[in-house]
């Protein structure tokens, strides 16, 4: 039977890195695989100087919700600034990348619907720990 509600504290979240080489980190709050959900929820965390490869999706939307941290967004020729609160949406077909050319952190909720095997691409790569500034900034987006 399927679990009415998930609660996932902050500390037990799976991480990845896709591959040793790449600057960003993903770690899993809800997916199809564990979970049963037509979508992929992470808090993807970027290192600094870091960024996505240029990647896009056939079919899945993805959502960008910035909770710590600047970076900047690409997407469709265009590049745009982004900082905590701010939000983007990535329609199918568009290839976009994030990247954050600064000496700090960039952390963003991102969620991928549908799924179109992000979570397996994920869940192939590295897993690391979470460290404490990950957990503490994940539980200052928490609401008090």
């Amino acid at each position: 039977m399927t679990e009415a509600a998930i609660l996932r504290p902050a500390e037990s979240l799976e991480t990845f890195r896709i591959a040793a080489k790449d600057t960003n980190r993903m770690a899993l709050i809800a997916d199809p695989i564990r979970d049963k959900v037509p979508f992929t929820a992470i808090v993807e965390i970027f290192d600094p100087h870091g960024a996505t490869p240029p990647n896009t999706h056939a079919e899945a939307f993805e959502l960008f919700f910035v909770l710590s941290g600047r970076g900047f967004a690409h997407c469709d020729g265009k590049r745009f600034a982004v900082g905590p609160g701010d939000s983007f949406v990535v329609r199918p077909g568009n290839e976009h990348v994030v990247d954050n050319p600064y000496d700090e952190r960039l952390y963003c909720l991102t969620v991928m619907i549908p799924n179109e095997g992000f979570a397996e691409l994920i869940r192939s790569g590295l897993p690391e720990a979470l460290d404490g500034l990950d957990i503490a900034v994940m539980k200052r987006a928490a609401p008090l």
